[in-house]
């Protein structure tokens, strides 16, 4: 019999999943084209789902479930919350597009959308090397579907071809891996996991040979260098709405496993997966910025901001243990849990301009589509200039602030290689600047293509206007939000 703290773990999980059943049936009867009813069934089981996550967060307390299996703490539901309320965001930007070009014959893009964010769940969740990769396909084929769902769009399905084939590369190497751990330690518990490699009864050299493909399949799912390939070519073929999708919430998840699998379970290894781990940092921060500056295609620049940025947060990661000691550990992980969440953050607000100034058969990709847009719209040239101002690191901005936190983690560390990291980071970061200046001056500078002005419906532009808002306010008064990472981590790092 399942007790009853097992169920106290999951109940966001079983919340979602029955809501997506409950709002795919509902949808069945639905003959609107924008489907207003499932997008608004959708937006309040979400809304739900935040709160409850939320709650559960404050609360601050641990609870394990299903033999340990499955895991609830604060740092786990803040992600969640924090998933919820990015997918909300992107349902928000995304629904005027995709019922522009028939995505919304039928309710796929909601339901699909809610099991990819139960995939999310699991995988934040999860204490379980099986239940960390059945949240991760659960996600990963969610995505592939919704890449795909322009049936009549060629680009987009070459797109989706390439994802699940590069995806189902990532994902052998992931379970090689762990198939590999579970060789040498005779456990799936993570916990257990980390309890014996900390005994020092298991040969390291098997160890380690399990690590690299961890480490491969986790860099693919945060779309780190050289395991980058898929990112620009997915950015760039699939609907800008999915893009926002697979771009964003995800990410949040993607950080969740790296904590769960390298800090939770192999912590004793550290030495090994931070050489691993700032390896990919530094070809993420060169291939990311160099690569971004030849590209004239909005979407596919930002793909390669992305790779960058992801890059920077992989920092935070490398300075947690330094000789052997733990003491800076909660400032790194903290450091890069607040990077993820404010790049989310900033991501949602560069595509949701995007998604705007796109219309019926206008996709609004090129960096020269935005020519003149402060003349045709100041309020959304103003919102995109603060999400490319933040992305480049400006201050008083939340990037500024983001990338800060895991310099100072890095200098902190007191040794030589990592504060020669914090450097190399800044240098690139200058480099990086460039290439989102241009696009400021594009919006202020440039002649604008078209007379037209820009409107949205009332629900885009309030989110859009808030968005916007949130990444000056979390600059100027960062405090909150770091504290919250910082405390979430320490509960984790504590069990």
């Amino acid at each position: 019999m399942i007790d009853k703290l097992s169920w106290i773990a999951i109940y966001p999980e079983v919340v979602l999943l029955v809501m997506a059943c409950i709002i795919a049936l509902v949808d069945l009867s639905s003959t609107s084209a924008q489907r207003t009813r499932t997008y608004i069934l959708t937006l309040l089981t979400l809304a739900v789902v935040a709160v409850l996550t939320g709650i559960a967060a404050n609360d601050g307390k641990t609870v394990y479930g299903f033999g340990g299996m499955v895991v609830s703490d604060p740092m786990g539901n803040w992600l969640k919350c924090f998933a919820t309320v990015a997918l909300m965001v992107t349902l928000v930007y995304g629904r005027p597009y995709a019922a522009d070009r028939g995505m919304l014959r039928g309710g796929e893009m909601f339901t699909i959308s809610m099991f990819a964010l139960l995939g999310m769940f699991v995988m934040i969740s999860g204490s379980n090397f099986l239940l960390i990769y059945l949240g991760l396909e659960l996600l990963t084929l969610s995505s592939y579907a919704l890449v795909a769902l322009r049936r009549d769009n060629a680009v987009a399905s070459e797109a989706a071809m390439k994802y699940f084939v590069l995806g189902a590369m990532a994902s052998g190497f992931l379970l090689y891996g762990l198939s590999m751990l579970y060789g040498a330690t005779g456990s799936l518990d993570v916990n257990e996991v980390f309890k014996i490699i900390a005994s020092g009864k298991v040969n390291h050299q098997v160890l380690v040979f399990g690590l690299v493909f961890i480490v491969a399949g986790l860099a693919f799912k945060v779309g780190a260098a050289p395991f980058h390939m898929w990112v620009p070519d997915v950015y760039q073929g699939a609907p800008t709405a999915v893009t926002l999708l697979i771009g964003a919430a995800p990410e949040l998840a993607a950080f969740a496993i790296i904590i769960r699998l390298l800090v939770e379970g192999l912590l004793p290894l550290a030495i090994d997966w931070q050489q691993m781990l700032a390896l990919l940092a530094i070809a993420s921060l060169l291939v990311g910025n160099l690569a971004a500056i030849a590209q004239t295609n909005l979407k596919r620049m930002l793909a390669y901001s992305t790779i960058a940025q992801m890059g920077f947060m992989l920092l935070g990661l490398v300075a947690g243990v330094v000789n052997g000691n733990t003491y800076n550990a909660q400032f790194a992980y903290s450091a890069s849990m607040f990077y993820i969440v404010t790049y989310v953050l900033t991501t949602l607000a560069s595509f949701g301009i995007i998604l705007l100034l796109a219309r019926e058969g206008f996709e609004s990709e090129e960096i020269t589509d935005l020519a003149g847009l402060n003349q045709r719209s100041p309020l959304y040239a103003g919102v995109m200039a603060i999400a490319m101002f933040s992305l480049a690191g400006l201050p008083p901005l939340v990037g500024f602030y983001a990338k800060l936190a895991v310099l100072q983690a890095l200098i902190a560390s007191g040794q030589a290689l990592y504060i020669g990291l914090a450097v190399f980071a800044v240098i690139t970061s200058l480099i990086g600047a460039f290439y989102y200046l241009r696009v400021v001056k594009v919006m202020y500078f440039d002649a604008p293509v078209t007379a037209s002005t820009v409107s949205a419906p009332r629900d885009v532009r309030t989110v859009l206007s808030i968005n916007g808002l949130l990444i000056l306010v979390l600059g100027i008064v960062p405090g909150g939000l770091m504290t919250l990472c910082a405390n979430a981590i320490v509960a984790t790092l504590a069990n």
